[in-house]
C-alpha cells in the first residue's frame, strides 16, 4: 500500500486536543526525581545517562561487584529521554533486524543470534528479580508486507533466518489478519524473539533497582566536561563534581561529551501517537488480541503496539533531521507529521474511523551509518562510550552496557571479540554537507517504496559501501 502524502482534512478532527508529551511520561506513577548533585564527590565508576543504557551500565556495574561505588548522573530524569517515549519493543535482534545482521556480519550471525536470545532472556529476569509493573509480555512482532512485492522478501527472511537459530512464521493474507485485521495487509512473519513493555515503567523500575543495589543516583544533573587529572576523571557538572577512575558515556542522541562521537551518529526525530482506549466493538473490529508489535516492512515504515487496556500506540514513517544536529524540546512537536501519521493510521484501519488521539510526541534517535551502536574508549581508557541504537535501543541496550563494562575491566569476553563491537560505523559527512546527503537519502527510500522496492542509484551505492539511512 502506497500512503498519501497529503492528510484528508477529516483526519484532523482527530487530532483536536492532544496532549504534546510522550503518553507513557504522562503517567501518575511517576517517581519523584533524586536530587541534584551540589558537592565533590568520588566513586569507583561514573555512568552519564540515566536512559537504558545508563540504567543497565549502573545496575549490573553493582551486581558485578557489590563493593564498587557507582555514580550515575543525568541531566533530566530517569527516561526522560528515548527511553520513555518510544515503541515499546524489546527485540532480541543486536543488529537491528536479521537482515542487517545478515549483510553485515555474516559469519558471527550465529552468535550474535544466540547473545541476541541470552540478553532478551537476561531482561525478562531482572524484571522478575526486581518485581517491575511494566506490562512485559512475549507477544512477538508482525512485520507486515502491504505491497506484493514484499512479500518473496518476507519469506526469505524466514528461511535464511532459520539457519541461524531463528524462528520466524511466514503468515498468508489470512492468517495475517486472522491476528489483526487490517484490509491493507497482504502476508506478514511473526518473530517471536520480541517483547512489549511500558518503556517509562521499565526504567522507573531500573532506576529502583539501582537504587537497591547501592548506585548513587543524581538527577537535574548536566555534565559539563571531563577533565583527566593525574590518572582519574573529573566529571564537570554544575553545582559539583565526581572524581573517577572510570566513566561510562550513555548519553546516546543527545550532544556527546567527546565531540569526536558525532561523526558516526546523527540525531533524528521520531514522532508517536496515541489513541484513546478502544471499546469493545473497535476492538472486535480489528482483533489484535495477542498484542503483538507491528511494523510495515517498507523502507519509509510505521511501527505500532498495543496497550493492555486497548490503547494503539503509532510512530514512525517521517525520521527527520535538522540542520547542524539540532535537538532541542520544541523540535517534538511537528504538527505535519502528526497530521500525516493519524492520516495512515485511519487508511491502516478504516474501521477505527471517529476514534481520537490522546497524547503525540516526539523524541530523538541516535542513527548510524550501520544502524547499530558502537563502542570505544577514550582518555587513555578511563572512559568508554555506547551508542548508535537506531530505534532498537530498549533491548539493545542491556547489551550495549554489558560490553562497556568489559572494556572498562579490560576483558576478553565473546562480546567484545565480535567485530560489530570492534569496528566503527562509516562516519556521516559534516555540515554542510550531512544534512542535503540525509534528505536526499530519504527521499531515494520514499523513491523505492512507491516504485516496488527498486533501489536507485544513489541508495545501489549506499547498499554496494554498505551505507544506509534508516526511518
Amino acid at each position: 500500500m502506497i500512503f498519501s502524502k497529503t492528510p484528508r482534512p477529516e483526519v484532523m478532527k482527530s487530532l483536536a486536543g492532544v496532549k504534546h508529551m510522550s503518553f507513557w511520561l504522562d503517567d501518575p506513577l511517576r517517581p519523584t526525581p533524586a536530587s541534584a548533585l551540589t558537592e565533590s564527590v568520588k566513586a569507583d565508576l561514573v555512568v552519564v545517562g540515566a536512559g537504558f543504557t545508563g540504567l543497565w551500565t549502573a545496575l549490573m556495574a553493582k551486581q558485578a561487584d557489590p563493593a564498587r561505588d557507582v555514580v550515575l548522573l543525568d541531566a533530566g530524569e530517569v527516561g526522560c529521554g528515548a527511553s520513555g517515549r518510544n515503541g515499546g519493543f524489546v527485540a532480541a535482534s543486536l543488529t537491528h533486524a536479521f537482515n542487517n545482521g545478515f549483510t553485515r556480519w555474516r559469519d558471527e550471525l550465529h552468535i550474535l543470534v544466540e547473545l541476541g536470545h541470552k540478553n532478551l532472556d537476561g531482561i525478562e529476569e531482572t524484571i522478575k528479580q526486581f518485581d517491575i509493573d511494566c506490562d512485559f509480555i512475549r507477544s512477538g512482532e508482525l512485520s507486515v508486507a502491504n505491497e506484493p512485492w514484499q512479500i518473496d522478501d518476507l519469506k526469505e527472511e524466514v528461511e535464511e533466518s532459520a539457519k541461524y537459530g531463528e524462528r520466524m512464521q511466514f503468515l498468508d493474507q489470512m492468517q495475517t489478519r486472522a491476528r489483526v485485521n487490517s484490509p491493507t495487509y497482504l502476508a506478514a512473519v511473526h518473530d517471536p524473539a520480541v517483547a512489549m513493555v511500558n518503556p517509562a515503567r521499565l526504567a522507573w523500575g531500573l532506576k529502583r533497582a539501582c537504587l537497591e543495589v547501592g548506585v548513587r543516583l543524581f538527577e537535574g544533573t548536566q555534565v559539563r566536561a571531563l577533565e583527566e587529572r593525574h590518572g582519574t576523571m573529573i566529571i564537570k557538572t554544575d553545582y559539583g563534581q565526581v572524581e573517577s577512575k572510570h566513566v561510562a558515556l550513555a548519553t546516546n542522541a543527545f550532544p556527546p561529551l567527546l565531540k569526536r562521537l558525532s561523526l558516526f551518529m546523527v540525531p533524528v526525530y521520531d514522532y508517536v501517537l496515541m489513541t484513546e482506549p478502544l471499546s469493545h466493538e473497535q476492538r472486535a473490529s480489528i482483533g489484535w488480541l495477542g498484542r503483538e508489535g507491528i511494523g510495515d516492512y517498507g523502507n519509509q515504515f510505521h511501527y505500532y503496539s498495543i496497550t493492555p487496556n486497548g490503547r494503539i500506540l503509532w510512530g514512525g514513517y517521517d525520521a527527520v533531521y535538522y540542520r547542524n544536529n539540532k535537538v532541542a524540546p520544541h523540535l517534538e512537536n511537528r504538527p505535519e507529521t502528526f497530521a500525516r501519521l493519524a492520516d495512515h493510521f485511519f487508511q491502516t484501519f478504516p474501521q477505527l474511523s471517529g476514534l481520537r488521539f490522546t497524547h503525540a510526541w516526539g523524541g530523538v534517535i541516535d542513527t548510524t551509518s550501520r544502524y547499530t551502536a558502537f563502542w570505544g574508549k577514550a582518555y587513555h581508557d578511563h572512559v568508554v562510550y555506547a551508542l548508535g541504537y537506531t530505534g532498537l535501543g530498549v533491548g539493545a541496550s542491556r547489551f550495549g552496557a554489558q560490553v562497556m563494562l568489559d572494556l572498562l575491566d579490560n576483558k576478553k569476553t565473546e562480546r567484545t571479540v565480535l567485530k560489530m563491537v570492534r569496528s566503527k560505523p562509516f562516519p556521516f559527512p559534516p555540515e554542510p554537507f550531512r544534512n542535503p546527503i540525509i534528505n536526499f537519502t530519504r527521499w531515494s527510500m520514499d523513491q523505492a517504496d512507491q516504485n516496488q522496492g527498486k533501489r536507485n542509484l544513489w541508495l545501489t551505492i549506499l547498499d554496494a559501501l554498505g551505507l544506509g539511512f534508516d526511518s
